[in-house]
């Protein structure tokens, strides 16, 4: 994993940069002002836009950055996003990650996702805790590609720590952990695997324990687990929500020995307040340990946005000019 902890100096030129945008955008439309935050990103300390570049040209697996503000009177962990958006909670947090975000690449929003936010909530709720999403708890959440089924899934997905006191995990595994031996490795290749919308989108029907052919009916998009260069592929796999074409017993065990492989070959990266990972979607698949949630205002709290490394991935795909995809 690549870090890079700001000075208390670089913290507060942060701080100061951000509280002069919300001084001139007294309404917070983050999407309105995508574009304006690119520009405002190019004030950040040379040392860490220095840095997030060279990681992204490297490829990093895991790019972080720690000692970001985070407000010293931060309000109670919400509890639900939709109570958040309500709110308006940790505004300041959300153009933080954004502007961090913006030297990496473009942030983007679902229309299917947290209500077309650019910036998500992820906080456990109360009726959610078994449930395949952010929102869960008591359930882990599968090592999984974020946004697995579509094309235009984003190159990183951003997590920004702004409370996490239980030391709760996100779990990461990289590609060159998966070592299935041909000719399976060959079959992961070949378009013959089918990503479904995972639970954290508005699709129908829902799936659950009472409806568990409910996924089959879901849209979805059939191409490999592994795609690009050769020597150095790229991954895409949510045990969850990709299964092989019916009937493909070889596609089916070529899916489920690399997933064992990942599983075993993942790791913990714990988030402190103020830290923000950068979690490469192409290289790395993430997860999150499971844990007990209090529900009285100090739970853990993440602030959650995607990027691309070319927001006309997203123009061509909706056919306007617009972050927002459905």
């Amino acid at each position: 994993m690549a870090r890079y902890v700001l000075s208390d100096d670089e913290k507060k030129g942060v701080a100061a940069i951000a509280d002069a945008f919300l001084a001139a955008h007294p309404v917070w439309e983050p999407m309105e002002y995508a574009d304006a935050i690119r520009v405002e990103a190019e004030r950040l300390p040379v040392g860490v836009r220095q840095f997030l570049v060279a990681s992204r040209a490297a490829e990093d697996a895991v790019i972080a950055v720690a000692n970001l503000p985070v407000d010293e009177n931060l309000v109670p962990t919400p509890p639900s996003w939709q109570i958040a958006e309500k709110e308006g909670a940790a505004i300041r947090e959300e153009l933080v990650l954004l502007l961090i975000a913006s030297v990496l690449g473009d942030p983007f929003a679902w229309t299917s996702q947290q209500n077309g936010r650019l910036v998500h909530d992820v906080c456990p709720s109360k009726g959610q805790e078994a449930s395949l999403t952010s929102a869960s708890s008591e359930q882990q959440l599968t090592l999984h590609t974020e946004d697995v089924f579509h094309t235009c899934r984003g190159d990183y997905v951003a997590l920004m720590c702004l409370r996490n006191p239980d030391g709760v995990g996100t779990t990461v595994a990289p590609v060159d952990a998966v070592e299935v031996a041909e000719p399976l490795r060959e079959v992961l290749h070949q378009d013959r695997f089918r990503f479904f919308p995972d639970d954290s989108h508005d699709v129908v029907p829902e799936h659950s324990a009472e409806n568990p052919s409910a996924l089959e009916e879901r849209p979805h998009e059939v191409a490999s687990v592994l795609f690009g260069p050769e020597d150095s592929p790229y991954l895409r796999i949510d045990a969850d929500f990709t299964s092989p074409l019916v009937g493909d017993v070889e596609a089916e065990r070529a899916m489920n020995e690399a997933a064992a492989q990942l599983a075993a070959a993942a790791e913990r990266v714990v988030l402190s307040p103020g830290e923000a990972a950068f979690i490469d979607n192409y290289r790395v698949i993430h997860g999150r340990d499971t844990f007990t949630p209090r529900y009285d205002g100090t739970d853990r709290w993440l602030k959650r946005t995607s990027m691309v490394r070319d927001l006309r991935r997203t123009y061509v795909h909706t056919k306007s000019r617009s972050r927002l995809l459905a």
